[in-house]
Order: C-alpha cells, then structure tokens, then sequence
C-alpha cells in the first residue's frame, strides 16, 4: 500500500525586502495597500532570499501518528501550511491520499459572522461531508468542544479558548483519513488538552493518520510512533519517536543564552496573529546582583529584570515568565499577580519589572522559559523560547549528595521519635 503523504524534495522560497508581491494573499494585498493610503511605496534596494524548507522528503503511512519537531523558525509551520494547500512549494511535490483536516491556527475555517452551529456545517462541507454525516456527529461535536450554551453566538465573540475547543471538536470528529495539528491546543486549559491529546490518541487507533506539531516533548512522546526532527528547513532526522526527541535534545543541548542580557524586542513571536512588540530584554543576576549568564547552581538565588514599554497609559498589568523542561512541560510559575505588594498608578513609557528568587530549586538540567505580559489580564505580548538556563549540580543539602531524580528540591529534616514522643 503506498503512502498517505508522499513529500519528495519539498522546498520553499521566501522573498524578502521589497519582493514580498507573488507570495501574498488577497487580504495581505488589501492590508498593504490600507497601511500606504496614498503614500508612495519604495522597494527594498536590496531583495533577500529566504529557504523556509530546503529539500525536504518523507513519508506518512496510513493510521500512523508523526510528531514534527524542531525549534521556533525551523521550518515546521511552512511545512505545515504547504501539507494543507494554504501555500504552494518552490521546488518539489507532495501527494496525499485522503481528506485532510488541519487546525493550524484558531479559527481556522470559522466565518466570524456565523454561529458556532452554521460553522459546524460550514467546516463539514469544504471538508466534503455529506450534510447526514454532519448530523450524525453534531451531538458529539458540540459535547466535546463543550461550548453547547453558546453554539447559536456568532463565533466572533468567541475567547480564543472557545474557539479551539470548537475547532478542533469538529476537525477530529468529521472522519478526516488525515488530522492535522498545530501547536494552537496551547491555548485551551491544561485539562482540555489532555483531553484532545486522548482523543488524537483514538482518533489515530481508528486507522487514521494524524500528523502533531508540539513542543512539549512528553505529548510527542506519549503519542506519536515516528518523528521528523526539522533544523534550519531541513530535516535533521527522521525516526522512531523516541530516537528524534533525543536528537531534538542533543540539537539544542548546550545552547544556554551566553549573555547575561537578552534581547526580546527581536525575538520571534510564536502567535499567529499580529501582536505589539512591548517585551524588550531580560536580564539575568544573581541575589548578589551579579550578571548571570545561563548558568547557575541548584537552590542559586535569581534576579530577573524585565524590561518593556507602554505607548500609552496602563492601569492593570503583570508578567508572567514560565519555566518549562526540555520536554515542553510547565515546572514553574512565576506571575507578579502573586506578589501582594505592588505598586499601584498609571504607568507608560519604558518600565523595568524585577522578579526576585531567592532559591530556585530546580533540579539540575536545562530549562527553557518563556516570558509574557498581560494589560487588564489579557495577554498582549508572548515569548515561548525567550532564554535557556543551566541548572547545574550543587551540595544543596550540605551532604555532599546530589539529588537524582524528580523536579525539585525542599529543604527537609528527618529524626527519630522515642515511646515517650521525644525527639532526637
């Protein structure tokens, strides 16, 4: 039996600069033309070639569950696009043997203007399902996706949430031979994603082929069988699921930020719609305000100092910076919404936000963290990869013994209690 997906040499060229014109779309068009309103528009002198993907060939088997890994600009979301025709390739061809359904961002394939209902019909039918088949599966839809009191509002006011547990309610329960999944779950609740995370598990036990595009290492570990490690628009290995999460690891290993000042003005933004640059830099100290360049010991104090800009008058705002392991999972949070001493006034203009650990005991390994602001508790600015930090082994508990496994260490105390209830 041949393949369901067949890529052979795939790649794709991006022009950058001023010859951005045969790879936009109609509503890019419409932006650009808006944002000139009557200005004459000068090209870039100079015109850049881009490869997002560069010869990139394999294949998908029928009823197999492939996890596409690699970091932020690897490639992985250009591959995405060009599997579910929303773009064409430069060079090469694919071939697929089914329906596809893809959730690449929310609200994909929603019209703001209907109903949570009308788009329930509305996705059935560009995926090419008879109105019957629809109707067999609405209840289902709607019980999963859990948005039943408000399935007669137009999806315009859905939240982001409401529009994911929609989305991807109708995509895995229409019968695609093919499911296609982007990193959006992470914007629905941790228990919602567990749950889509079992319903692709048995949506794939079904015979169907589901392709997961995650950076949480544990999901790609507990779902997919094979995976294709993606470098630079290339693919760096392609294999066994467990095998490519430890060449995804050993690529990133070592890569802990050399400085102890980090630029987030220029970082890349993971969200798919357009969002204000505010996060400016980061800054890494010790409790002793000395720079701290990526590496510190187990139970180190740390000082990060957090700079960003408001144009214009802020009442309400917090930063959030999340810690997460290797394998994408959330060790820790720390969110100035925690802190019962803040300062209260307007602020605009360039702020400096200082959030103090005076033990951060974490146990040694390398972690990623990511840094986000919220305005009157809506997230407006978000780095995933924003810095890595080394925790490295130290003598915590004055014994000489380093800690070998869990996520943490506490301070902990152990004696004896005689008959009498003394203690020695």
């Amino acid at each position: 039996m041949p393949p369901i997906i067949e890529f052979r040499n795939v790649s794709k060229e991006y022009l950058l600069g001023g010859a951005v014109r045969q790879q936009e779309t109609l509503r890019e068009l419409l932006m650009r033309k808006l944002r000139l309103d009557g200005k004459v528009e000068v090209e870039a002198a100079v015109k850049q070639r881009f490869w997002a993907l560069r010869d990139v060939s394999f294949d998908v088997n029928e009823g197999e569950v492939l996890g596409i890994i690699g970091r932020n600009g690897a490639g992985k979301s250009t591959l995405l696009k060009i599997l579910s025709r929303i773009t064409d390739p430069t060079e090469g061809s694919i071939q697929i043997r089914g329906r596809l359904a893809s959730l690449l961002e929310v609200g994909t394939g929603f019209h703001p203007e209907l109903t949570g209902r009308e788009n329930i019909f509305l996705n059935g039918a560009i995926l090419g399902m008879r109105r019957s088949e629809i109707v067999s599966k609405f209840d289902e839809i709607v019980a999963f996706s859990e948005v039943e009191k408000f399935l007669d509002t137009p999806v315009k006011r859905y939240s982001s949430g409401m529009y994911v547990r929609l989305a991807f309610s109708v995509a895995a329960h229409l019968n695609p031979e093919i499911l296609v999944v982007d990193e959006v779950l992470a914007v629905g609740d941790m228990a919602f994603q567990k749950k889509c995370l079992g319903k692709m598990s048995e949506v794939s036990q079904g015979g169907r082929t589901v392709i997961f595009v995650s950076h949480n290492m544990a999901a790609v570990q507990n779902l997919c069988q094979r995976g294709v490690v993606l470098s630079g628009g290339k693919v760096l290995f392609n294999g066994g699921a467990e095998d490519a999460i430890q060449q995804y690891l050993h690529s990133v290993a070592g890569t802990a930020q050399q400085s102890s000042i980090i630029d987030l003005l220029n970082a890349p933004r993971a969200a798919k719609k357009i969002r204000p640059r505010l996060l400016e830099t980061v800054e890494f100290t010790t409790d002793g305000d000395v720079a701290m360049a990526g590496t510190m010991p187990m139970g180190a104090g740390l000082k990060m100092r957090i700079r960003f800009n408001f144009p214009d008058p802020v009442e309400s705002f917090d930063v959030g910076i999340g810690f997460d392991n290797v394998y994408g999972q959330r060790v820790f949070t720390a969110h100035s919404c925690f802190e019962p001493e803040r300062d209260g006034g307007t602020h605009v203009g360039t702020q400096t936000f200082i959030c103090n650990i005076p033990s951060l005991t974490l146990v040694p390994g390398e972690y990623v963290l990511r840094i986000w602001l919220d305005v009157n508790q809506r997230e407006v600015d978000l780095v995933n990869e924003a810095a890595r930090i080394q925790v490295i082994e130290s003598d915590y508990y004055g014994t000489g013994r380093v800690p070998w496994n869990g996520v943490f260490v506490l301070k902990h105390h152990w004696y004896s209690e005689r008959a009498n209830g003394a203690t020695s």
